[in-house]
């Protein structure tokens, strides 16, 4: 399998049934292909909509928050951007997948802008990283150039502060544990030297330290 689907593979399993779901453009979107079975979960889009499935014929001009098109489940609410914004404030998402240009040891995020490129704005992303209970950064390791993403501190505009939970890239699985960064998982055929040195950001090795684990058996959402 390639890298993305490595990452949407290991990112499935830290969702929860019955959990409120936020999922950011691009890589996250592929995080419904791998759920495991007996893992129901209710997917939020900031546009206005709790519930959203796969594109349906039938309801060509629902889109998600990123333009996409998308369908609607049995059950699901439509509201307004304000509403829906006050549910993620307000603490109601469970978990937020999102990708990330950058994470550092500190638990802060560079996501939305590279200076001098064209960017479309921060979406919703800053209010889904303070907002949801979980924030899961699922990103490639380094960058197309080969540049570490994991760094001692972000060199980009931050998205926010402190608030990331995990990162998950095909290289390793990072927690963020009272502050300080905890290696807690390599993909098989990963070593912790080699994480070592495409990782600059200082992290600790868990004690009980695990090889990654991945969907195998998965349900279309």
């Amino acid at each position: 399998m390639d890298k993305k689907e490595l990452i949407a593979r290991r990112v499935a399993q830290e969702l929860r049934d019955g959990d409120v779901v936020n999922l950011g453009i691009g890589l996250p979107t592929q995080v419904v292909n791998y759920l495991p079975e007996g893992i129901n979960i209710t997917l939020q889009s900031e546009n206005g909509f709790l519930g959203l499935g796969p594109k349906t014929v039938d309801e060509p001009n629902i889109v998600n928050a990123g333009g996409q098109p998308c369908g609607v489940v049995p059950g699901a609410a439509m509201f307004d951007s304000a509403f829906s914004f006050a549910l993620i404030r307000g603490g109601h998402v469970d978990a937020c997948v999102l990708g990330g240009l950058e994470v550092d040891q500190h638990a802060n995020l560079a996501n939305w802008m590279v200076p001098g490129k064209m960017v479309p704005g921060m979406g919703g992303a800053m209010d889904l990283v303070t907002g949801a209970k979980k924030v899961i950064i699922a990103m490639e390791h380094c960058t197309k150039t080969g540049e570490p993403k994991i760094l001692p501190e972000c060199s980009l505009p931050l998205t926010a502060k402190g608030k990331v939970s995990m990162i998950i890239t095909e290289l390793a699985v990072f927690e963020f544990r009272n502050g300080q960064l905890y290696l807690i998982e390599t993909a098989e055929g990963v070593d912790v030297d080699t994480v070592k040195a495409h990782t600059t950001a200082e992290f600790i090795v868990a004690d009980n330290l695990q090889t990654m684990s991945i969907a195998t058996g998965a349900q279309a959402l």
